[in-house]
């Protein structure tokens, strides 16, 4: 039986992929460009949220030492956000307890938090979806139409999804 989170962490790749392959094609100085409101450039927004998943995945698969902090070119970004979709995929191919509480420690200046599995997936999914989205707002907002992200728009590319509009 598929995970019921299956296709929400399947849209969560798909959609950073995505965002990194229109980055790609972007002309170099607009990964440099910002809007007031959202976390930063579009190359810092996409970059802290690639590592952000490096951290979520750390959580799970060997804690702080896991953790990668990508300073590489975007082509180098889209090779680490296609093996976090296999980390995630092999995560999900596990037996999770939901309620299970992982205990986190930063060795370098003692941060701990204590959260659940259940929640700490869904921060990742959240996470996610929030930086996406201000990566797609500063591409409008200079004019560049953004790429597909939706999960609708994952789930008919995927063939998880179909509709049939009216009149068709």
């Amino acid at each position: 039986m598929t995970s019921l989170l299956r296709d929400a962490f399947d849209h969560h790749s798909w959609a950073t992929l995505n965002i990194i392959d229109a980055c790609a094609a972007l002309p170099p100085a607009m990964l440099d460009v910002a809007v007031s409101g959202t976390y930063g450039t579009i190359e810092a927004t996409l970059r802290h949220a690639i590592e952000s998943d490096s951290y979520y995945l750390g959580d799970f698969f060997g804690g702080w030492q896991a953790r990668q902090h990508p300073t590489g070119t975007l082509g180098e970004l889209r090779e680490l956000a296609v093996a976090q979709a296999q980390a995630w995929s092999a995560l999900l191919d596990g037996d999770l307890d939901a309620d299970e509480v992982i205990h986190e420690v930063d060795p370098d200046d003692g941060y701990q938090r204590d959260a659940t599995v259940g929640l700490r997936l869904a921060q990742a999914l959240h996470h996610g979806n929030d930086h996406r989205s201000q990566i797609c707002t500063t591409l409008s907002a200079h004019g560049f139409t953004p790429p597909p992200i939706s999960v609708w728009e994952y789930g008919f590319e995927s063939g998880r999804a179909s509709e049939v509009l009216p009149g068709e």
